[in-house]
């Protein structure tokens, strides 16, 4: 079957109008392992006449060589081109595939029905109008059915097919396909998806999917192909308020300064009043600059270059808005989070996250709950683990204009990412605002950290030293307080142990409490170099993220990272506390450097290597640094 080509000659102007007009449809096929949705692209593919020469030759060929149908044309093929798919007969990557009808153009994505793949799937529907939930009618509604209706819920996906594949392996029984959609709609209810449309088929056969066949006559609703090109999309982007996020500020030469991105929701037009998001500038919109010209009116969906009436200041992340309906801003959120990675997402650790154009950085404070995917019951959680979905507070270390999912899926999305790895580790949507973040401010003081460190004739900083227990941090903390103090410095101690029977006395050892207990440590020693000290702190501190959120508190040359470096073999053979004996024996669980990992640091600014320097020399060698580093002295007073 070969694809009608395009008309030459006077026809191609007409050819070239209607490609203009019409529009694309952007949907997902989804649900559990081996409900046939790549055959059902597949299927579309063939039957929408969108299959050139050399692709059936090559599908012919494959069907006899790796087919699952006996020889006969296996439509799955067109679509599972990974060889680990084929060899397995799922899908594992998101396979973006493109078709049109005289009516409509489709983007569809073929994503992964396996759990483990989960996160493929979330991938493949943030860019949906419309998603297609496939079951398979001998098994009807599973797990993963309700976790992928779930997910293209929450990621704001409100019309459902729900697509009863493989009817000719049940006799096309009405009975069967009625019992499956009572159930599935009975679900969707719970959930809030409403617009479900119900359509019983044999993708392998074409039952339902181009044509009805007539081996369901007691089926009247529309056939798949009939829906999708029948189906409005893109009307509620079109009436809400304008919104660009700017990607770009465009300056190719000093009269030219324009400011790019992809509308996001509602309508711009020249001479339109527009208010810049955070900073609250407004200027009128001079020109909509495009690819091809000018425009009097640009709308959702379209990507263009806005220039100002008025030199304001736009940078990469702000947003342009009508005047009046500005956007909120804050920096504390609730959000709902699908966790995508093999390291659990922990409470207190900071990420990347990237919203809009703009990317932030934000810490998880407490995870509320994660969600039952079968039960939809909110389980109380203190992590999340692979293919998780919980619901988090979000804390941002700047103000960011958004606006909830619910009703801007571009400045209310986002990804999280390792800060470390640069990997994508979640995807989440932002609910709302937290209160307090309206209702807390920065209050103005008059005296501020230099009046603190000029006053003690030193500059606050903190020697931060790390290393696994029994290294020898606590001893060598001890004696760098007592040499500061003989030279009439003033400092604070903060030691690991001592702390835990205060302020942290409510956290253990599992990794979100390490996380948690250097968090606030870090916290407490930003407020002691604000009052001007020389602060210790001596913490197995043993993540690489939580010591750099530390250092990232501070300013420039404030923090010092000591690395007291002491062979595994070494601290076990001292073993001050028995504390490795424990662990050993399995008695004492999550211990650093045994169940538990260290991470050792990779740039220190001070290492000390216990085996060549005993404590006092290594204690005078910090105090040496330190001095080098001029935070004995301020400008005017003597040092040591």
């Amino acid at each position: 079957m070969s694809k009608s080509p395009a008309p030459t000659g006077p026809a191609f102007g007409r050819y070239l109008d209607a490609e203009k007009q019409t529009t694309l449809l952007r949907f997902i096929t989804c649900g559990s392992v081996d409900d046939g949705k790549s055959t059902l692209i597949g299927r579309l593919l063939y039957d929408s006449k969108m299959i050139l020469d050399d692709q059936m030759d090559t599908l012919a060929s494959d069907s006899k060589r790796v087919g699952t149908r006996g020889g006969a044309l296996d439509f799955a093929l067109l679509v599972d081109g990974l060889a680990a798919e084929r060899e397995q007969g799922i899908t594992i990557d998101v396979a973006y595939r493109f078709f049109n009808t005289p009516r409509r153009k489709f983007i569809v994505a073929d994503t992964p029905g396996h759990e483990q793949y989960t996160r493929n799937m979330v991938t493949g529907a943030s860019t949906a109008d419309l998603a297609v939930i496939l079951v398979d009618a001998r098994k009807g509604i599973l797990t993963q059915t309700r976790r992928h209706s779930y997910l293209v819920s929450l990621i704001g996906i409100r019309r459902i097919v729900l697509a009863i594949n493989k009817m000719d392996l049940v006799g096309y029984s009405e009975d069967r396909a009625r019992a499956i959609e009572r159930e599935y709609r009975e679900f969707a209810q719970r959930i809030g998806l409403s617009d479900v449309t119900v359509i019983p088929m044999s993708a392998i056969e074409g039952d339902n999917v181009l044509e009805a066949g007539t081996r369901m006559p007691w089926y009247r609703g529309p056939t798949l192909m009939r829906h999708l090109e029948d189906v409005e999309v893109g009307a509620e982007d079109l009436a809400r308020p304008f919104r660009l996020p700017v990607q770009w500020v465009n300056r190719p030469h000093h009269d030219f300064r324009g400011f790019a991105g992809l509308i996001a929701s509602g309508r711009i037009s020249k001479g339109q009043r527009v208010r810049i998001v955070p900073s609250g500038r407004e200027s009128t919109v001079e020109r909509i600059v495009t690819a091809d010209g000018d425009l009097e009116t640009a709308i959702a969906g379209q990507s263009v270059t806005l220039t100002l009436a008025t030199d304001v200041d736009v940078s990469r992340g702000d947003v342009i808005t009508v005047h009046d309906a500005p956007l909120e801003c804050a920096d504390q959120f609730e959000a709902t989070v699908v966790w995508m990675h093999d390291a659990a997402m922990l409470q207190g650790r900071e990420y990347l996250l990237k919203i809009g154009a703009q990317t932030v950085l934000a810490t998880v404070m407490p995870l509320k709950y994660k969600l039952n995917i079968t039960t939809l019951e909110h389980v109380p959680a203190e992590r999340l683990e692979l293919n998780d979905i919980g619901v988090c507070e979000l804390q941002f270390d700047r103000t960011t204009a958004f606006e909830p999912y619910s009703m801007n899926h571009a400045l209310g999305g986002f990804i999280l990412i390792d800060r470390l790895t640069n990997d994508t580790v979640g995807a989440g949507l932002l609910h709302f605002a937290l209160r307090r973040s309206q209702n807390i401010h920065w209050q103005a003081l008059d005296v501020d950290r230099n009046v603190r460190a000029a006053q003690k004739g030193q500059r606050g900083c903190v020697l931060w030293l790390t290393g696994l227990s029994g290294a020898g941090k606590s001893t060598i903390a001890n004696l760098v307080d007592k040499r500061l103090v003989a030279l009439g410095r003033h400092t604070y101690l903060l030691d690991g142990d001592n702390v835990r029977h205060g302020l942290n006395k409510d956290l253990g050892f599992t990794s979100q409490d390490r996380v948690e207990n250097i968090r606030r440590v870090a916290e407490v020693s930003k407020l002691m170099v604000d009052a001007g000290l020389i602060t210790l702190v001596s913490f197995i501190s043993p993540f690489r993220a939580e010591r750099r959120m530390a250092r990232e508190l501070h300013a420039a040359g404030e923090f010092f990272e000591i690395f007291v470096d002491a062979p595994i073999a070494l601290v076990e053979a001292r073993d001050p506390k028995g504390l490795y004996r424990k662990a050993r024996q399995g008695i004492l669980k999550n211990f650093t450097g045994i169940d538990s990992p260290y991470e050792a640091p990779e740039r220190a600014e001070i290492h000390i290597d216990t085996t060549q320097l005993t404590p006092e020399q290594a204690a005078e060698r910090i105090v040496e640094h330190i001095a080098r580093a001029g935070a004995l002295t301020v400008a005017g007073r003597g040092g040591a």
